[in-house]
């Protein structure tokens, strides 16, 4: 018996040789929060660096992005009180905050690829991502709310849609409705296995778009989001909506998921991107404050684990602390 597996751990020059797993500044997606007004930088506490830009600052942000190798963002709008209603219908106004950040982005770097999130929650006074009727999510109202908010973020110039909503069909109904009105080469990011997850607690700060607590409305949004104790569902889900016209698929939330990763990107052929959440970014953060633990190694084992998983793209908001550090 002469193997000796540790002869190819000898040196970080051999480690690098054989490394199964590399990471690139394009692999990250970097998720925003945009805010109404002019230079406007709002620190949400929750999620230590992170802030909502208005315009003009997001699209400072943008070409940072761009200029440390990050070539794509996922884009959310934090809209004030008086423009939500049940309805959502603030989500398709051509000149609504989205698609003015849509159109700023893509005229200030043509080449990044802008992904806006496709849901009514930032919209709803309840809160969550569909219309309510008689107490209910109602889902085929909400699908035609979802595919005029598509229309509007293709028409502004997104380069994919990105809905993260759950409701069925929805992959379908957007990718007909972009088909009929001639934007053939618009692509559909869906959130194909999105979680009810307790990790996504920072992100409603971000938004204030957590589901209202008021009699016979929903509390939670379980009756959607898939409960996080299956896993053959998240296949299901995925494989229809790669039938019904996906071209990339996303698992979120990521680092406590990379079981349901593995599973979808060995079930589908088209790119798979998993989102590492606010939960998780924010307690690495905490850690590192506290000493707890190396916040660079952590962030990059992190990363590297759930690409090693099968993530073609990973939406993070490390994206642009990794990117600087892969880069030096």
């Amino acid at each position: 018996m002469f193997n000796r597996n540790r002869r190819l751990r000898t040196s970080e020059s051999i480690r690098a040789l054989v490394r199964e797993t590399t990471l690139s500044p394009s692999d990250f997606m970097l998720p925003m929060f945009i805010a109404e007004g002019n230079n406007v930088k709002v620190a949400i506490d929750s999620m230590p660096g992170i802030f909502r830009h208005s315009l003009d600052n997001t699209v400072k942000e943008v070409k940072e992005a761009w200029q440390l190798g990050i070539k794509a963002v996922n884009i959310y709008v934090k809209v004030s009180d008086q423009l939500k209603d049940n309805t959502g219908k603030e989500a398709w106004n051509k000149n609504g905050l989205m698609q003015q950040a849509i159109r700023a982005i893509k005229d200030a770097v043509p080449g990044m690829i802008v992904m806006p999130d496709v849901a009514l929650d930032p919209y709803s006074i309840y809160g969550h991502d569909g219309i309510i009727e008689n107490s209910q999510i109602v889902n085929d109202a909400t699908l035609d709310a979802l595919t005029l908010m598509s229309l509007s973020h293709a028409e502004a110039g997104a380069d994919f849609v990105a809905p993260s909503d759950m409701m069925d069909g929805r992959v379908f109904a957007i990718r007909r409705a972009l088909e009929e009105n001639g934007h053939h080469n618009v692509g559909i990011m869906s959130y194909s296995a999105k979680y009810a997850s307790a990790f996504y607690g920072p992100f409603r700060d971000a938004l204030d778009s957590a589901p209202v607590d008021q009699n016979e409305i929903p509390k939670d949004k379980k009756t959607y989001q898939m409960d996080y104790a299956n896993r053959i569902e998240a296949i299901k889900e995925t494989l229809d909506d790669v039938a019904e016209g996906a071209d990339i698929v996303m698992v979120k939330p990521g680092m406590a998921y990379l079981d349901i990763v593995r599973e979808v990107k060995n079930a589908v052929n088209v790119p798979v991107a998993v989102y590492q959440v606010s939960g998780e970014y924010a307690m690495v953060k905490a850690a590192a404050e506290r000493g707890w633990l190396n916040h660079d190694q952590i962030m990059i084992e992190q990363l590297h684990c759930i690409k090693r998983a099968g993530a073609n793209i990973i939406s993070t908001y490390f994206a642009k602390e990794a990117a600087a550090l892969l880069n030096k």
